[in-house]
């Protein structure tokens, strides 16, 4: 049965997709925190969290319970209402935006195919925007809220530095609108599937601008500038304890997931594994898994251990660049405020908007030269892209980490020192006495 799940199947459905879905992302947003204190351990060769539980298992649970017991603080000159709103602010728009990311392959059942997503709505991109863009009111209603001069400090340059670099994320997510000529993820994830190859590759450069981008969104070193504890002792967040300290670690951990499940979605092929055995799309109201020479749809395969390999697959992707957002955390250290501003607006702006470009005169090219959508057509763009790409590392480096810093050499000139007494002697002056 390929057709999708109707009537009160369906619903039933739903239910337990957005429970199931929501308290997994719960759980992973929990042991996140405890993956970046084994992997910080691992870095600087110390032991991390092992006590609780086996292996430490047990420790985010211990830190709940904790934040839970511990005693709530309200500064005397804050403003009561905000104050408290601005956690809420930030935790729920991190949470709300993974229910348009689909996690697996259609799922069958005997009632007809369930969709691994929540909600599959036609503005996926667009709701992830949107949802994610809300996050910086709760940051600066934190900074403001405390009365607080360091938090306030904090909210100003987290308002200033997610602004900056969310214009330079959704440039680079139109040159996969244009490929995707859609904005629903599971859009997204089909066309790279007929494509032959993950987005990652014809748009390089894109993927590449995307990351950094959210990088600076979700406050993570180097981009921390909010938070600073070197020079505004944490930042937006300084008079908040218990609770309310927690919801903030909490949402920026469930916005390093969802951006890690949406990097995986836009250049990794999202649940796709590679080969055509997975494809899955509705077509017409049947799941197809591709057209055939003649243009005829052909008949998709679901089968629970597809949907059960593909979830793996997303799992260990969205994995991936959870690992690299904790690597880099404990490797690079934070950029100076001004290095923050000038990369996101006088490199990253300007390469976005020229990527775009390049890209709609590539596509528009290959469009009039005939060339069918498929692994021909991602190999030339993989080309154009991947010569940006290489111009683009080499100007943002500037000859200091490919080119090595022992390839500028510089004329250095001796100067000679003459002692005070024989150069005054020489001018013909009367040499000062050494007690002067």
């Amino acid at each position: 049965m390929l057709e999708p799940i109707q009537g009160i199947p369906a619903l039933i459905a739903m239910m337990l997709k957005n429970v199931g879905i929501f308290t997994l992302v719960i759980l992973v947003v929990a042991y996140a925190t405890l993956a970046e204190r084994r992997v910080s351990a691992f870095i600087q060769d110390r032991r991390g969290p092992n006590r609780v539980g086996p292996f430490g298992l047990l420790q985010p649970i211990a830190d709940g319970i904790k934040n839970i017991l511990k005693e709530e603080t309200l500064p005397a000159t804050a403003s009561r209402f905000f104050f408290v709103l601005a956690p809420i602010l930030v935790l729920v728009p991190s949470m709300v935006t993974f229910a348009v990311i689909p996690i697996a392959a259609p799922l069958p059942t005997p009632w007809g195919v369930v969709d691994m997503v929540i909600a599959d709505v036609p503005i996926g991109i667009l709701w992830v925007l949107a949802f994610s863009s809300l996050a910086v009111y709760g940051v600066v209603l934190g900074g403001w809220a405390s009365n607080n001069k360091y938090a306030f400090l904090g909210g100003l340059r987290a308002s200033a530095q997610m602004v900056s670099y969310e214009v330079a994320l959704g440039l680079s997510l139109i040159a996969v609108l244009m490929m995707a000529g859609n904005v629903t993820l599971t859009d997204v994830i089909w066309q790279q599937q007929q494509l032959g190859m993950w987005f990652a590759f014809p748009l390089s450069l894109a993927f590449i601008l995307f990351v950094i981008s959210a990088f600076a969104e979700t406050n993570r070193l180097p981009f921390d500038m909010p938070e600073a504890e070197s020079e505004l002792v944490t930042g937006y967040h300084t008079e908040y304890s218990a609770m309310k300290f927690s919801a903030f670690m909490i949402s920026e951990f469930g916005h390093m997931v969802t951006a890690s499940a949406l990097m995986a979605t836009l250049f990794l092929g999202g649940w796709d594994l590679p080969g055509a055995w997975d494809d899955a799309y509705w077509y017409n109201g049947i799941l197809i898994s591709g057209f055939g020479a003649d243009g005829a749809a052909i008949l998709a395969q679901p089968s629970a251990l597809k949907t059960l390999l593909t979830f793996l697959g997303f799992g260990a992707k969205t994995g991936f660049f959870l690992l690299v957002y904790i690597w880099i955390r404990w490797t690079l250290p934070r950029f100076r405020y001004d290095q923050v501003m000038s990369l996101g607006w006088k490199v990253m702006l300007p390469t976005a908007l020229a990527y775009v470009m390049l890209v709609a005169m590539t596509i528009l090219l290959l469009d009039e030269l005939g060339v069918a959508y498929g692994f021909g057509y991602g190999l030339a763009l993989t080309a154009v892209s991947g010569a940006a790409t290489f111009a683009f590392m080499f100007f943002l480096d500037r000859g200091r980490t490919i080119t090595g810093a022992a390839a500028q050499r510089t004329q250095r000139v001796e100067v000679k020192t003459i002692p005070t007494k024989v150069a005054a002697t020489e001018a013909g002056a009367t040499p000062a006495p050494a007690g002067d």
